[in-house]
């Protein structure tokens, strides 16, 4: 495969990927927001350095405000990590492999970027805002859904979803250790028992609400958030569950191609660092100190999978 188009799948999933959870991210300020209308511009200072563009931000706007902040975030095209933004460059890049993908999937996308389009063609009412992040999320699902029920399980497929783990990957890390400082009252309260609500927004951030209800029983802890959004292997946001499937893909590449190159070498470490490590080193030596290192390595691979398969030609 050309490395233009494994380049372009790739980066077609990333956009679709951050679209969602852009929303995701969106909808746990709003709600946040309403439950502690005190605390609500720190809560939005949080998401915009959650979504990395708070300098961004701060060069287009004086202050922080709900209304602002969501506009920034959904529909304004001078931010290349909006709602908007994301679908139409995921967009563009599935118009350069179209002819790698199948017609469900590019007409999926289309569609998408075609009715996001529209609704945001004008500023979102608050009223109206959970119904089209709820419609941002569906349509993120319907062309994950075609991708899955029409497409060969070959290089193609491989990149698309090395794309998708990477860009998650990334995201529920900057959750975790952004939302973890922020919620909490003061350093001093690390590890103490918190209000449920906010550890819900955490929670919800990452579509993991109901399945961490699931497996803890209904008790909420930092250390246990923390354990299950980075190490528990069966939630698919989790760090452990999206390094494994960028590794799997990439071994598939491997042996499809017969080559194997430093991409994954590094992405074996960083799997067996989320294999060996336990929730109480990560504490131990602490935790926003593993997430920025998480981070760096996570970007590494990004930058060297770029290199190794050519994504510029």
């Amino acid at each position: 495969m050309l490395g233009k188009t494994a380049g372009g799948l790739f980066w077609m999933f990333r956009y679709l990927e951050r679209s969602e959870n852009t929303a995701r991210l969106l909808e746990a300020g709003f709600r946040i927001a309403l439950t502690r209308p005190d605390g609500a511009d720190d809560e939005w200072a949080s998401i915009l350095q959650t979504a990395g563009v708070t300098d961004l931000y701060a060069s287009r706007h004086d202050g922080i405000d709900a209304a602002r902040v969501i506009d920034f975030l959904l529909r304004d095209t001078a931010n290349p990590s909006s709602v908007l933004s994301a679908i139409s460059a995921a967009r563009q890049n599935a118009r350069l492999v179209r002819t790698a993908i199948t017609r469900e999937v590019w007409e999926a996308v289309n569609d998408t970027y075609m009715t996001l389009k529209q609704t945001l063609a004008r500023p979102v009412a608050p009223r109206n805002l959970p119904a089209i992040l709820g419609m941002v999320r569906q349509h993120s699902a319907l062309v994950r859904g075609a991708m899955h029920g029409t497409m060969l399980r070959n290089d193609v497929f491989d990149f698309c979803r090395i794309g998708t783990f990477l860009e998650r990957a990334d995201n529920t890390a900057r959750i975790l250790d952004v939302k973890y400082y922020v919620l909490l009252p003061s350093i001093s309260q690390i590890g103490s028992s918190l209000d449920n609500v906010q550890w819900e927004t955490i929670l919800r951030s990452v579509a993991g609400q109901r399945a961490y209800r699931w497996i803890s029983g209904g008790e909420s802890s930092p250390i246990g958030i923390a354990n299950f959004l980075i190490f528990d292997g069966r939630m698919p946001r989790s760090l452990r569950f999206t390094v494994g499937k960028l590794t799997n893909n990439l071994s598939y590449l491997e042996r499809e191609y017969g080559d194997r190159h430093l991409c994954h070498d590094l992405a074996d470490q960083l799997a067996a660092q989320l294999t060996t490590t336990t929730i109480e080193q990560v504490f131990d030596d602490g935790l926003h100190e593993f997430i920025i290192e998480f981070l760096r390595d996570l970007g590494q691979l990004g930058a060297q999978i770029d290199r190794d398969y050519r994504f510029l030609g």
